[in-house]
């Protein structure tokens, strides 16, 4: 089965430090590095925000960073302003081989509309072009890694399966936000329960994943 790496926003304002920082973040990238060697094809996504995208609190008057409202008739978590297009924060983590990427998917680029799949965006009204592209490859499996469990990586897992990509699920190659305890680990239920498989990045390398 032909194979291909997605790393999910492994950018500098997801790290510690970050604008939106992701507990032990910076842990995935190191098992990204060790992982890319071993696929023919490795996708990055990137979260890619004009300056005064509508998700973030920022915009909306009287709002915190994590509290919810409606965008668009869609349920909106309100985030920190992270990922700006062109900002450092926006930019993969130095530590990160780019050399060894091969295809960037940018997303959340439509400022009224939030996108933590590197699939489709949260309405799913518009598509990244991702599928197409990996079909193109010959890819039906995909091996996922990157930020956050919870979040990009959940809703990124569950598009893929829906496209009807096998998902193997790179359980140290992923930390999440836990905006609630237990989110991270539930997440990772979620996407076992919906077909993906979960597995370690060391079966992965063995080639038993």
């Amino acid at each position: 089965m032909n194979t291909a790496l997605l790393l999910v926003d492994i950018q500098n304002d997801f790290l510690p430090g970050g604008a939106l920082a992701v507990g032990e973040a910076d842990a995935v990238v190191p098992v990204a590095n060790r992982l890319m060697p071993y696929f023919d094809h490795v996708v990055a996504s990137q979260d890619w925000h004009p300056p005064h995208h509508l998700s973030f609190a920022a915009e909306h008057a009287g709002f915190e960073p994590f509290q919810i409202t409606e965008l668009d008739g869609l349920e909106q978590i309100l985030w920190p302003v992270h990922c700006v297009q062109g900002s450092p924060g926006a930019g993969f983590a130095s530590a990160l081989d780019v050399a060894g990427i091969d295809h960037v998917v940018r997303k959340g680029t439509d400022v009224r509309i939030d996108s933590y799949s590197a699939f489709h965006d949260n309405g799913h009204r518009k598509a990244t072009g991702l599928t197409e592209h990996l079909r193109g490859h010959g890819v039906e499996h995909v091996v996922v890694a990157g930020l956050a469990a919870d979040v990009c990586v959940r809703f990124t897992v569950m598009d893929a399966l829906a496209e009807g990509f096998a998902v193997t699920l790179v359980r140290d190659g992923v930390r999440g936000v836990d905006m609630q305890a237990g989110d991270t680990e539930a997440a990772i239920q979620a996407m076992r329960d919906a077909g993906a498989k979960v597995a370690d990045s060391a079966e992965v390398i063995a080639g038993t994943a």
